[in-house]
């Protein structure tokens, strides 16, 4: 398997074309024959996941759903039969013979899209995280188990062969029971500045209102303020550095570990403004111990210019790489920079140490063999669900800077902090509440 780098958004053609509201029926071909598919996204992450989800022979884009006119040209192109909608509930209404779906919209819409397409008892390829709220990972998490649908996460390293190492080491022994692990990324997708006070006008086949979706109606800022790309920066639509790099880095600490939620989660640093997440952010964890660690373990998670302190970095001994974790064992140390392979330290301790060889898996074929019925994908929402939820308790942490959060997760809830409470759940606009959530 060719090595995999995580995508940049990628710039589609600006053919302006209209979304027809149509009605069309498939001559409908049984999943393991041919999957028929729609995707919620056109442009940026959504194009690289049709590229990829329709790189084999076995599924067949037949639907898109895109607000923006200008950022379906070159679905139009490559895929000449495919009908554009503009509103995502019409294409669910009227595609009456789909198979599956990718939901690779902006974070807010993650879990309305998602629960809407399981109503309907469709497969979904959904892209992380999960959803922007820790009720809607869990929502989405018992309803796809319910219905028992195929479904996948947009973690696409999860299946590539570093990331199955890292985790088999860990599991195998090799550094012994984990006590402590610390995480970063070097990214800063956040904003200190206020909102911009200003209103400007709607560009020519964009449609404001169904982009916003479930978020509460506000003027629209131009300037990319929201779209196409800083939507991810503000409290309403994204979930910063942390809810989108921390379903990657984490990923394989999750598992590698086998915990599930904290017992208590605190962020230290300065928290988000009015509007926007914040650049630097460095929260810890508590978890209680699993099998491959010790009686708890605790993870801190580094994003912006934050990193872990010099007395860690020192165990590693090198220039840290800008995204990566840190695994600190009874017997020794595990040095994981960001798709690259794990170092196992200190060296003269593991020089005659023999890495297992791991192939990888294409994540997204795994997905639609998995529709057709010939596979099982690797991180289902009954893993990747509970790993959004602990992503999503630390972004909620920000919120209530240098405060212990005591988490109860059967319950859904802190137990001691009612402000916090706010934050696990949110409420949909009007026209937009979906049945489940």
């Amino acid at each position: 398997m060719k090595k995999i780098t995580r995508r940049s958004a990628l710039k589609v053609g600006a053919g302006a074309i209209a979304a027809p509201f149509v009605w069309r029926l498939h001559a409908h071909a049984a999943p393991s024959e041919t999957v028929l598919h729609a995707s919620f996204g056109a442009s940026g992450m959504a194009a690289a996941d049709i590229s990829d989800l329709t790189k084999g022979k076995h599924l067949k884009l037949v639907a898109v759903a895109e607000v923006d006119e200008n950022r379906v040209g070159n679905i139009k192109k490559k895929f000449p039969s495919c009908v554009i909608y503009k509103d995502y509930r019409q294409l669910l209404d009227k595609e009456k013979s789909l198979d599956s779906v990718n939901v690779s919209t902006p974070d807010h819409m993650h879990a309305p899209i998602t629960m809407r397409a399981m109503n309907r008892g469709l497969h979904v390829y959904g892209q992380k995280p999960l959803t922007q709220t820790i009720h809607e990972a869990r929502r989405i998490t018992e309803v796809a188990a319910e219905k028992k649908l195929v479904t996948q996460m947009g973690i696409q390293i999860h299946s590539h062969p570093v990331h199955k190492l890292v985790v088999k080491l860990v599991q195998d022994g090799a550094i012994g029971k984990v006590k402590e692990v610390h995480s970063w990324s070097g990214k800063s997708w956040g904003d200190t500045a206020p909102k911009p006070d200003k209103k400007d006008p709607v560009p020519a086949g964009f449609d404001w209102d169904l982009w916003l979706g479930v978020a509460s109606e506000r003027p629209f800022i131009g300037g990319d303020y929201y779209h196409p790309g800083n939507w991810r920066k503000r409290l309403d639509f994204g979930t910063g550095t942390f809810g989108d790099m921390g379903c990657h880095i984490l990923d394989p600490v999750f598992g590698a570990l086998g915990v599930g939620n904290p017992l208590t989660v605190r962020s230290e640093l300065a928290g988000p403004n009015d509007y926007n997440w914040t650049l630097d952010v460095q929260v810890k964890y508590v978890f209680p111990g699993t099998k491959f660690t010790t009686d708890t373990v605790a993870l801190t998670w580094y994003n912006g210019k934050v990193l872990p302190p010099a007395d860690v970095q020192k165990l590693v001994g090198r220039k840290l790489n800008d995204q990566g974790s840190i695994y600190i064992g009874e017997k020794g140390v595990m040095y994981s920079p960001y798709i690259a392979a794990p170092v196992l330290l200190p060296a003269d301790g593991y020089k005659d140490f023999k890495m297992p060889e791991i192939k990888g898996d294409d994540h997204y074929l795994q997905f639609v063999e998995a529709v057709r019925g010939n596979d099982k994908t690797s991180a289902p929402f009954s893993y990747s669900g509970p790993l959004t939820e602990m992503v999503l308790l630390g972004c909620l942490s920000t919120r209530f800077p240098q405060t212990d959060l005591k988490w109860d997760t059967k319950a859904l809830k802190f137990t001691n902090n009612d402000k916090a409470n706010a934050f696990v759940k949110k409420e949909y606009r009007k026209g937009f509440e979906v049945e489940g959530l």
